[in-house]
C-alpha cells in the first residue's frame, strides 16, 4: 500500500484515499433528490466519440440521474475538438448553467474553461479525467492506479497459468494528454516492474497512443511486434480499444489467443474477446455509479450543500480537489456475467454467435 501511494505522489502528489469497501457492483445509489422543480441548469461536456462509452453509457446514465432528481441538464459532446469544447462551455454558461461537469480532452483547454467559469461564479466538476492545475470544485473517477494494478495482476496471472516464468512483453499505453493513462501505467508497471528488473520479464517496448486512437494503436503495435521479432508473450494494453487493435494485428500473424492481452472498459467487443480467449483480462468501471456520483456532487453545489460521499482528495498540481474515487473490478471469464447482471451490457450483445462460450461461462 505504501508503495502504491508513493507512486501517486510521484505522478502528481495525489493524497491517500480512504476508499469504501463496497463493490462497484452494489446497486445502492443513495442519490440526493432535490425535487422536481429545482431551479438551475447543469451542463455536461463529453470529450469525443473515439471511446464508445461517452455516448453509449455516460450520456445515458447522467441523463437518468438528473431526470430522477428533477434537475435540468444539457449534455453535449465536443467531438474531439478543444475549440468546440470551449464554445459549448460558453454557450452553456450564457444559457444559465451554474455547474459544469467536464470530461476534458486535455488539461490546458479544460483549465481555461474552468478559469473562465470561476470568474463567472460557475462551479466545475472534473468527470473521469483530472484537469491538471485546474480549479474544479470536485473530481469524480475511479481509483485509476488500482485499475492499472488490476491490469498488471491479470497479465501476470495469465502468464503464470501458461507456465511462463520468463516472458517478453510490451506496454501499449494510453494518451499522454490524459492523466488517467499516467496512473494506469504507474499501476501495471508497479506490478510488473519487479519481474522486469529481476530479469524474468523483458520489456521489449513501451509506447503511448495519442488520443487513445485505435488506428494509431494498431500501427504502433505492428512496430512493437516487429521489434520483438514476432515473439511476444503479453501486451499490456491500457484500454480495450488499444487491446482490440493489437489483437487484430495478432490475428493477422496467427498469434491471437497465445498472447496475454489486458484491457479496461468492459465494452461489448472486450467482453466477447475475454470469452473467446483473445483478451486475458480487463477491468470493469461501473459508469452508472460514476455518473450518479457526479450528479450527486452537482446537486450539492446547486443547493450549497456538503456532499456526503467524498472519499478524499487528489492534488491536481495546484490544489487538492475533493474527490470521489470508485472501486474498479477485475474481469476474466469467470465474472463476465457480473457486468451483464449489473446492467452495463446486454447478454444478447455479448453472446451473439458465441452462445456455447456464454453457457460454458455461466452466462
Amino acid at each position: 500500500m505504501t508503495k502504491r501511494r508513493l507512486v501517486i505522489t510521484a505522478a502528481f502528489a495525489a493524497v491517500a484515499i480512504a476508499l469504501s469497501g463496497c463493490s462497484t457492483l452494489d446497486k445502492t445509489a443513495g442519490m440526493l433528490n432535490i425535487g422536481e422543480h429545482t431551479e438551475g441548469l447543469v451542463g455536461v461536456i463529453l470529450p469525443d466519440t473515439i471511446l464508445p462509452r461517452w455516448e453509449t453509457a455516460d450520456r445515458r446514465f447522467l441523463q437518468a440521474a438528473f431526470d430522477a432528481a428533477g434537475v435540468k441538464v444539457d449534455i453535449q459532446n465536443a467531438n474531439g475538438d478543444v475549440t468546440a469544447f470551449a464554445t459549448i462551455a460558453d454557450q452553456m454558461m450564457a444559457a444559465g448553467a451554474t455547474v459544469l461537469i467536464l470530461a476534458n480532452l486535455e488539461s490546458e483547454s479544460a483549465k481555461a474553461v474552468q478559469d473562465k467559469a470561476a470568474v463567472q461564479g460557475v462551479k466545475t466538476i472534473d468527470y473521469d479525467r483530472l484537469t491538471l492545475n485546474g480549479s474544479a470544485s470536485y473530481y469524480v473517477s475511479f481509483d485509476n492506479l488500482r485499475v492499472g494494478e488490476l491490469q498488471g495482476e491479470g497479465i501476470k496471472a495469465c502468464l503464470d497459468a501458461a507456465g511462463k516464468t520468463t516472458a517478453r512483453i510490451v506496454y501499449l499505453n494510453g494518451s499522454p494528454t490524459d492523466y488517467k493513462a499516467t496512473l494506469f501505467k504507474a499501476g501495471y508497471d508497479s506490478v510488473l516492474r519487479p519481474l522486469i528488473d529481476a530479469g524474468n520479464y523483458t520489456l521489449v517496448d513501451s509506447a503511448d497512443v495519442p488520443n487513445w486512437d485505435p488506428v494509431k494503436a494498431g500501427a504502433i503495435f505492428e512496430q512493437q511486434l516487429s521489434k520483438a521479432g514476432g515473439k511476444l508473450d503479453a501486451v499490456v494494453a491500457a484500454a480495450e480499444g488499444l487491446g482490440l487493435a493489437a489483437i487484430e494485428v495478432l490475428k493477422k500473424n496467427k498469434l491471437n489467443g497465445t498472447v496475454c492481452v489486458s484491457g479496461q472498459g468492459a465494452r461489448i467487443e472486450g467482453l466477447r474477446g475475454i470469452l473467446k480467449g483473445d483478451f486475458s483480462n480487463t477491468v470493469y468501471k461501473a459508469v452508472r455509479e460514476e455518473a450518479e456520483a457526479a450528479a450527486d456532487l452537482a446537486m450539492a453545489l446547486l443547493m450549497g450543500a456538503t456532499p456526503t460521499k467524498v472519499t478524499g482528495s487528489v492534488n491536481n498540481g495546484r490544489i487538492n480537489v475533493p474527490s470521489v474515487l470508485l472501486v474498479p473490478v477485475a474481469i476474466t471469464k469467470v465474472n463476465v456475467k457480473d457486468v451483464i447482471a449489473d446492467g452495463y451490457q446486454k447478454r444478447e450483445d455479448i453472446c451473439a454467435g458465441i452462445e456455447e462460450l456464454c453457457r460454458a461461462n455461466g452466462i
